[in-house]
């Protein structure tokens, strides 16, 4: 079954497409990345399946029910969760008050319960602050718990994006180059990381400039350009296509796009 189906997605601003009758699905327990030059339309697609785009026309199923006029806020309860090309943290809050507020919508206390901090509360936020503390320990960023995430290093804001991401016990998670700012040391530990996420209970949707990382992790690949789809497939036949490598790289860069 798959989590996730794009249909025909078409979106113009100011008369100008800028996706064109693009179709993708997200099986479950996979990776699968969305590539494609500069300009491609790779986020706004990524926005119109989040829900902060609405398409101008096709559809976008999650689970099998289209949610085309649900809103963002929605879409995070209905198990969808992203992260974001250009990162997006309450700078002032610790690195572990970020990943609670991901966590927030499971932490299940009555009104009375948080205004008197009964054991319950008490029980509740413990249990939610393990997981938490869990999901930062898989990313490497546990010992950083208490650290004020503004003074954090760029590379490890866009771990903890993701660590809060995850606290939302997302279906289908969706990241906007991941790897943007990360060092290759980190972009590989990153790489491992990711590919320990698919499960029963999530699949993965990347968008990603790192190709050797992209070949690396992904079970299927989709190739825009220009607003359209041009190819897809699994990695060695994507690397392959001559238009895939003219578009992407252009003439010349052949050998590069085949060995990442």
């Amino acid at each position: 079954m798959d989590i996730l189906r794009a249909e025909k997605l078409c979106i113009s601003f100011g008369g100008l497409a800028a996706v064109k009758n693009v179709s993708f699905r997200v099986p479950q327990h996979k990776i699968v990345s969305l590539i494609g030059p500069n300009g491609a339309g790779k986020t706004t697609v990524f926005n119109i399946i989040t829900g902060f785009y609405q398409a101008d026309s096709g559809s976008v199923e999650l689970s099998g029910k289209i949610i085309n006029h649900v809103s963002p806020e929605k879409r995070i309860s209905l198990g969808m969760a992203r992260t974001f090309q250009n990162v997006r943290i309450f700078r002032q809050m610790t690195v572990l008050e970020n990943v609670l507020i991901g966590h927030r919508r499971h932490i299940r206390y009555s009104v009375l319960s948080g205004l008197l901090h009964n054991r319950a509360w008490r029980t509740a936020e413990a249990q939610a602050r393990e997981e938490c503390c869990g999901i930062l320990e898989q990313i490497g960023l546990l010992e950083d718990r208490d650290t004020v995430c503004g003074n954090l290093a760029y590379g490890k804001q866009k771990k903890l994006e993701i660590a809060r991401a995850l606290a939302s016990r997302p279906k289908l998670l969706l990241l906007d180059e991941p790897a943007a700012g990360l060092n290759p040391q980190e972009t590989q530990e990153l790489s491992a990381f990711i590919c320990t996420l698919p499960s029963d209970e999530l699949s993965v949707l990347l968008i990603e400039h790192d190709m050797s990382m992209v070949m690396n992790i992904s079970d299927y690949i989709y190739v825009v350009n220009q607003g359209e789809q041009l190819a897809e497939g699994l990695p060695e036949t994507v690397k392959r296509n001559q238009d895939v490598i003219d578009a992407y790289i252009g003439k010349g860069g052949v050998r590069r796009f085949a060995e990442g």
